[in-house]
């Protein structure tokens, strides 16, 4: 695997897929953009420390190091949007989620250039998630592929108002059996988050994509509120933006994954 595609194998009947971690632009890239903070401003800040437990689990975990702005490999291959008639990024974002620019005047990438980076970024990550899917689905009757994602609390452009701290999605219901939207629900209920299954976020290209219950193959993605587990300063700048990984604040929050992934495993291991 390249350097910018780790993979992190198990044998148990659980994959995490963390597309949104990486902040890498190659310099090519880099020097179209308006800026370099604005480009990595929307990046899942901190989620592979978030879920770093998750391996000691069997769960295998694959991410990718490439700024989403790059090109996102949770989006629709094809251009479509996820979410028709709302605001949202595309496979190759031309905006922050807040609508700002990304790249200079006559930089924007291209048809040719969008190709380009499918087949360098995009094509080799699915490759390779596909691969795992397959192996690991072929030591167990049924897995499940677990979308890990964060967000700031507070985008108006995307939502109103504050987002709960726990957004399940499961393209309202498709992507996987109900009984593992209710597990997660159960876990979440228990403790002081709050949550919403299938609200704004209802899971991405790749929920959406291989989430297959017939074929056992069970898909969700559970987008945080960044607040949960770093500082989240409702303006935010160069100068206060990210910040640091808490880890007296993300406590509870991994204490609260933690459940929902063996969750999942039990799910997965119940005939």
């Amino acid at each position: 695997m390249p350097e910018w595609l780790p993979i992190d194998q198990g044998d148990a009947p659980l994959i995490m897929s963390m597309p949104h971690t990486g902040t890498d632009i190659p310099a090519d890239i880099e020097e179209q953009l308006v800026s370099p903070w604005l480009a990595r401003k929307d990046a899942d800040w901190h989620v592979e420390r978030l879920y770093d437990f998750a391996p000691s689990l069997g769960a295998t975990a694959i991410r990718t190091t490439i700024s989403r702005t790059a090109i996102d490999v949770n989006r629709d291959p094809s251009g479509a949007s996820l979410y028709p008639g709302q605001a949202t990024t595309g496979l190759c974002p031309t905006t922050t989620f807040d609508g700002e620019p990304l790249y200079r005047d006559g930089s924007v990438p291209d048809a040719e250039e969008i190709t380009r980076r499918g087949a360098t970024w995009f094509e080799p990550y699915h490759a390779a998630l596909a691969d795992e899917i397959e192996r690991v689905r072929a030591r167990h009757s049924k897995i499940v592929l677990f979308e890990a994602h964060s967000i700031r609390s507070v985008i108006p452009r995307l939502f109103e108002g504050e987002l709960p701290n726990f957004n399940i999605g499961t393209n309202s219901g498709a992507s996987c059996d109900p009984a593992l939207t209710a597990a997660i629900e159960a876990v979440c209920d228990k403790t002081e988050f709050s949550r919403v299954t299938n609200g704004r976020f209802k899971g991405g290209w790749t929920t959406r994509h291989y989430g297959r219950p017939a074929e056992g193959v069970h898909a969700i993605q559970l987008e945080l509120a960044c607040r949960g587990y770093m500082d989240e300063p409702r303006e935010v700048s160069p100068e206060n933006w990210p910040t640091p990984y808490n880890e007296k604040r993300a406590a509870e929050m991994r204490a609260a994954l933690e459940q929902i992934l063996q969750a999942c495993l039990t799910f997965a291991s119940t005939p």
